[in-house]
């Protein structure tokens, strides 16, 4: 069975997944209502002061990506289990297996005041994250769909 890191981090597939994470970020603050428009605008502000950063972050923070959910894939798998519906049933487990890699990097820096805005930020976080699990979930099943098929295909000589 294939790491999900395999499925989603190999050469012929990465961009890909890279710009599908990137429009999953962007439908994700597009649906904000009126209480996301801080998070609108400073999204907007980020995007338009530095192109380019939010699949460079996405591509910096993949296979953390995979390697935190390669567990709940593998389960899904193993259980037979569509892997879109699995997630959505683990919202929360789901979101705080994405939200430990950020946890790691907030426990490691050394301001103090950096630490405090994220210990503060952060359940609001996991409530953003977890909105965004069932789109999660749809990206790995497509690209774990497509591995498997290009797996499966016969060989042409």
């Amino acid at each position: 069975m294939s790491s999900l890191n395999d499925i989603l981090t190999g050469p012929a597939t990465r961009k890909q997944v890279i710009g599908d994470c990137e429009r999953i970020i962007d439908e994700e603050v597009a649906s904000k209502g009126l209480m996301g428009l801080p998070i609108k605008a400073a999204y907007q502000v980020v995007k338009a002061i530095k192109p380019g950063f939010v699949p460079d972050v996405v591509d910096h923070m993949l296979d953390d990506f995979c390697r935190r959910l390669d567990p709940i894939y593998q389960a899904a798998v193993l259980k037979g289990d569509p892997v879109s519906a699995y997630f959505s049933a683990r919202t929360s487990e789901v979101a705080e297996a994405l939200l430990a890699i950020t946890d790691e990097r907030a426990q490691r820096a050394k301001n103090p005041t950096l630490k405090g805005a994220y210990s503060k930020l952060r359940p609001a976080a996991k409530k953003h994250v977890e909105a965004a699990v069932p789109r999660i979930g749809r990206l790995v099943a497509k690209h774990a769909g497509a591995a498997a098929a290009t797996q499966a295909a016969p060989a042409t000589t």
